[in-house]
C-alpha cells in the first residue's frame, strides 16, 4: 500500500519489483561483465562454493559480505554503483565456475600423469639413437637384470652369518662338555708338563693386566707378590686377573683369554 506523501507526490514511491524476463536481462548482464568469474568486490575473495548474491543493478557479492556491508554502512546501496533501493536473488554461478575450473585441473594431472607414465615406458622399451645414450640405455637394461638375477637367489648375508654364529656356539658347547668330562682330573704328571710348556715359553707378564707375575722386582719395590695361576693350556695368568675375566665373560663356561680353548687351573 502506498502511503499518503507518495499518492501526493512529495516521497517517490518505491520501484515495482524486477520481472522474470528483467532478471534474466540484469542476470545476461552480469554474465557479459563476468562477475562471478572475478573476486568478490567487497572481500576480495573467489566466490568459490560460498553463496553469491546477485543485485538489480547486475552486479555481484558473495552474500555474507553484502550483509556485512549493509549492517555496518546502516544504509542499504549497492557497494559499487551506489544504486540505492536494490533487491537481491541469490544464485549459483561462482559455484558452477568453480567445479568447471576443478574438474579442469583434475583432467589436467591425470592427463599430466597418463603422458608421464607413457614417456617412462618409452624410454625403459625403446632405445634412443645416439649412441651414447644407446649405450647407457642397455647398461641400465643389464644392470636390472643382473639386480633381479641376485633377488630371485636366496643371499641373505645377515641370516648367514647368524646361522654360522649359532653353529660355533652349539660346536664351542659341546667341546666344552667333552674337555669338561674328558679333564677334569688331570693327573699330577700331566700338569707337570703343562707347567714345563710354560716355563719354555718363557711369560713374565700376565697378558690380562700387562704386570709382571712374579720376580725380585716386586719384593724390592716393597709390593707383596701376586699369586699365579696356571691353566691345562699352558698359559699364564695372575689369579685375580683370571678371577676378574670370569666374573665378567658373558660365556657360561669361559675359555682361556689367550687361545679361547676350555681349561682347567692350578694355583702355583
Amino acid at each position: 500500500p502506498c502511503l499518503s506523501a507518495q499518492k501526493l507526490g512529495l516521497v517517490e514511491a518505491p520501484a515495482e519489483p524486477l520481472s522474470a524476463d528483467q532478471w534474466e536481462l540484469v542476470k545476461d548482464r552480469s554474465v557479459q561483465q563476468g562477475d562471478s568469474a572475478q573476486p568478490c568486490a567487497i572481500c576480495r575473495e573467489e566466490f568459490r562454493l560460498q553463496s553469491q548474491v546477485l543485485l538489480s543493478c547486475s552486479h555481484v557479492f558473495h552474500r555474507v559480505c553484502l550483509q556485512a556491508f549493509e549492517r555496518f554502512s546502516g544504509q542499504k546501496s549497492c557497494p559499487m554503483c551506489r544504486k540505492q533501493q536494490y533487491e537481491t536473488r541469490v544464485i549459483h554461478d561462482g559455484a558452477c565456475l568453480y567445479r568447471g575450473k576443478c574438474a579442469a585441473r583434475i583432467q589436467a594431472c591425470w592427463r599430466g600423469y597418463i603422458v608421464r607414465k607413457w614417456y617412462r615406458h618409452l624410454r625403459k622399451t625403446v632405445p634412443p639413437r645416439d649412441a651414447a645414450l644407446r649405450r647407457t640405455f642397455f647398461e641400465d637394461k643389464l644392470r636390472e637384470l643382473n639386480d633381479r638375477l641376485v633377488q630371485s637367489c636366496n643371499t641373505d648375508v645377515e641370516e648367514f652369518l647368524s646361522g654360522i654364529d649359532a653353529s660355533v656356539v652349539s660346536s664351542r658347547r659341546v667341546l666344552c662338555q667333552l674337555d669338561s668330562q674328558h679333564a677334569s682330573g688331570l693327573p699330577k704328571e700331566e700338569w707337570e708338563k703343562i707347567q714345563a710348556k710354560a716355563f719354555q715359553r718363557d711369560t713374565h707378564d700376565c697378558p690380562i693386566c700387562l704386570t709382571p707375575l712374579c720376580g725380585p722386582s716386586l719384593g724390592e719395590a716393597g709390593l707383596a707378590p701376586r699369586t699365579a695361576v696356571l691353566l691345562s693350556c699352558s698359559h699364564l695368568f695372575h689369579l685375580a686377573c683370571l678371577e676378574a675375566f670370569e666374573l665378567f665373560c658373558l660365556e657360561e663356561e669361559p675359555g682361556c683369554p689367550l687361545c679361547r680353548s676350555p681349561y682347567q687351573k692350578r694355583v702355583l
